[in-house]
């Protein structure tokens, strides 16, 4: 049955349609109060002139429909399929930067993360928060003040002694017998939980009621900082009051575009004040209809969102605008408007947001160099770092199927690649092809080398590879006591950035991402670096191996052949004289008749490579 023919016996309740290709796969969605009339529309000559409508006609092959009761349904419907199937005729939401939750985990001893994808795990999320690193401070006030970590360390089974956490007291120890109890760990994560959710009046008087028994039972000290954790509570209750009268939560959007190139900004208010912004890129947009795309993008932003403001503000008007704006006002339990400022100083700060699409778009499109602090922001936002980092470290390993195994680290900072600090590392206790292992040790000696020298940790730590080379590097820093080191990697085929503590959050850039290129360049960086040691390594074993067959030649001889002429083809083609002013008459003489007698074509041709001298960083 053809298209047109299935089009009659559509129904005319309200419902979603989805437009499928020839193998089934869903190219389409949209919403509709009638399903058969909208999808009817789709046929009109005026529709099919469309680029966009007639390309879709073209490729559909098939047609299905979902039936709802109401038009709300089916909106939220529409979002949630959009969002499963990715439907690439669809306006999808491209973002390098998503919301920060904080996590509190469904375990026997729970834990807090920073992350920005909430799951179905039984875990409790808290958030989204404004700026970003908000929710990082929050993540570090709980550790420094409740002590329940965001540590990877195994709390189902015990361990022999705690990690560095535990000693300068971020941590209340669960994993080693002795050092706390069930209770006072419950008790501390009642606390977050009353934190988190912003009952500070309740936290408070929690924390009274401790203090005065922890004074009643002399326990002075422990009464002191409970005093101190109640006094900073209510600071944070009172400061909340005063911005919350200060403005209601406003978000703006704008756009520049040059089609098929986009590039959206949008600005959070949060009590008047312009605290975060975000950008979204497509490559795709072309033809363009900025009503049409911007419904498409309200609706992925804030249907089924966690958070909606009181005001959102767009550049244009769209058809179901007020459709919308009652949906997202059911589902935050208070009006929203979204709204186009025609004048004033609403419709200055839509402006403002379009220049700075402006500056976005030319930054990722026109491939202009973003500053230093720019790309290091960036990074900070897309990682979900809890700092900026000035610094970062990247290893790779390299070797021919297990031999001449060799590492190299190089180092990014402050906007440029620092030669000085290269390390070169021989790989001295890994039998075999098992780059694990090699991942392992490199980590380990270059990082217990820091914390011997008492010197500062990178901002960031980047291994080549995927999940299995990350999770070594990790497992060599936990060996260490290190569990707050930033760590990530960078899987070679389909380029995904994994970070650890969220690795079912693989990060997808786009190519166009300035993030992907710095992680790339730097990998890459690495790569070339290991490769290169590794092969003048190689060649200068091959040729101390030939020169070492010479009789009467010894491992002083050859190492200053090496250090005058640099390959074996430049030792065969100098003359006596010229061997002789570097290693001696007799030595000399005996080279030329090995060469002699054996022929140029059983020589190693070599190219000239220079004297390895690996620095090792353990």
């Amino acid at each position: 049955m053809e298209l047109r023919e299935k089009v009659a016996q559509l129904p005319t309740e309200p419902g979603v349609y989805l437009y499928k290709d020839g193998q089934g796969k869903v190219i389409y969605v949209g919403k509709a109060k009638n399903i058969r009339s909208r999808v009817r529309s789709y046929f009109n000559d005026d529709r099919l002139a469309e680029a966009k409508t007639g390309g879709l006609i073209a490729e559909a092959r098939d047609l299905d429909f979902i039936q709802v009761d109401n038009n709300k349904e089916a909106l939220a419907l529409e979002n949630n399929l959009i969002k499963q199937y990715k439907p690439r005729f669809n306006v999808l939401l491209r973002d390098d930067k998503t919301f920060p939750y904080v996590k509190l985990t469904n375990e026997k001893y729970p834990r807090v993360y920073v992350t920005r994808r909430i799951l179905k795990d039984g875990a409790s999320y808290y958030g989204p928060y404004f700026p970003g690193n908000l929710a990082h401070r929050l993540a570090h006030f709980i550790h420094r003040h409740f002590k329940v970590p965001s540590c990877k360390i195994d709390f189902s089974r015990r361990h022999s002694h705690p990690c560095l956490q535990y000693h300068i007291h971020r941590c209340l120890g669960p994993c080693v017998v002795g050092l706390t109890t069930d209770e006072a760990y419950g008790a501390a994560v009642r606390d977050v939980r009353l934190f988190l959710e912003g009952r500070h009046r309740d936290l408070a008087h929690e924390l009274d009621k401790r203090m005065q028994a922890a004074a009643e039972e002399m326990r002075f000290e422990e009464a002191a900082s409970l005093r101190n954790l109640a006094n900073t509570v209510r600071e944070m209750e009172q400061k909340q009051k005063m911005a919350a009268v200060e403005g209601e939560d406003t978000d703006i959007l704008a756009y520049h575009g040059e089609p098929p190139l986009l590039a959206v900004n949008l600005f959070h208010l949060r009590h008047g004040k312009i605290v975060d912004r975000r950008e979204f890129f497509w490559e795709d947009q072309d033809p363009f209809n900025a009503a049409e795309f911007f419904e498409a993008l309200l609706k992925q932003l804030y249907v089924g969102s966690a958070y909606v403001p009181a005001r959102i503000h767009i550049p244009v008007d769209f058809e179901g605008r007020e459709e919308l704006e009652e949906f997202l006002s059911e589902a935050r339990g208070r009006k929203v408007e979204i709204a186009i400022p025609q004048r004033g100083s609403k419709k200055a700060l839509i402006a403002l947001v379009e220049t700075n699409a402006k500056h976005s778009f030319d930054q990722r499109f026109r491939v202009l160099k973003p500053s230093s602090k720019a790309i290091q922001e960036a990074v900070q936002e897309a990682l979900n770092l809890p700092a900026v980092p000035r610094r970062i470290e990247c290893f790779d390993i390299s070797h021919i199927q297990g031999t001449d195994k060799v590492a190299s680290m190089v180092v990014w900072e402050d906007g440029r690649m620092k030669k000085s600090d290269y390390r070169k590392f021989i790989i001295r206790t890994v039998e075999g092809n098992d780059d694990f292992a090699s991942m392992r040790e490199v980590i380990t000696r270059r990082y217990s080398k820091l914390q011997q020298e008492r010197r500062p940790f990178p901002g960031l730590v980047i291994v080549d590879g995927g999940l299995g080379q990350l999770h070594a590097a990790a497992e060599a820093l936990e060996a260490l006591g290190i569990t707050d080191q930033p760590l990530a990697s960078i899987a070679k085929r389909e380029e995904w950035i994994y970070v650890y503590g969220q690795e079912d959050e693989p990060l997808i850039l786009e190519k166009f991402s300035p993030i992907l290129h710095l992680v790339q360049t730097i990998r890459d960086e690495a790569h070339r670096f290991a490769v290169t040691f590794h092969r003048t390594r190689r060649n200068a074993q091959r040729l101390t191996s030939e020169l070492h067959d010479v009789p009467g030649v010894g491992a002083k001889t050859v190492e200053k052949l090496l250090r005058t002429f640099g390959s074996l083809e430049r030792v065969r083609q100098a003359s006596q004289e010229e061997l002789a002013r570097v290693v001696g008459a007799a030595a000399a003489k005996r080279l030329c008749t090995h060469f002699t007698s054996n022929g140029s074509a059983d020589l190693v041709q070599l190219k000239p490579v220079e004297e390895p001298q690996p620095e090792h960083a353990g």
